[in-house]
């Protein structure tokens, strides 16, 4: 199997998705960074998104997202896409994507000895009201 830059092109598509909404989006570039993309609202108010991809049909990982706290949490959001086992496939139908207010995150964590993840499951189980929320982040 191929190996994919699933986080690359999962941020890609977030960021096709909010200009396609009509907002005005930038994505940001570097590791270990925190914030994958800056939206800014039409009141002028900036938002920030961190995008988590995955090739399959596993949990996120996220120890960065749960040991660190963005400076302004209430205007940050996750953007959680899962491309279904798929990847390779641009046939595919869009892959799934869940957005999640940062302060709505923690329902969705599963910790480990040395590491955290979103958990697939609980996206999935409680998750639905988040399945293609882009409202969340337009405002």
């Amino acid at each position: 199997m191929p190996r994919y830059d699933t986080n690359l092109a999962s941020e890609f598509h977030v960021l096709a998705c909010l200009h396609r909404l009509g907002m005005s989006t930038n994505l940001t570039l570097g590791n270990k960074k925190g914030v994958d993309v800056v939206v800014v609202r039409e009141s002028g108010a900036a938002v920030t998104v961190e995008v988590k991809g995955l090739a399959g049909r596993y949990e996120w990982p996220a120890s960065n997202l749960v040991d660190t706290k963005p400076l302004r949490p209430q205007d940050h959001s996750v953007a959680l896409v899962g491309f279904e086992n798929r990847t390779g496939d641009v046939s595919m139908p869009p892959p799934s994507v869940w957005i999640i207010p940062f302060p709505e995150l923690e329902q969705f964590v599963s910790r480990y000895t040395n590491r955290s993840n979103m958990s697939r499951r609980k996206v999935l189980q409680n998750g639905e009201r988040f399945r293609n929320a882009w409202s969340l982040i337009g405002g």
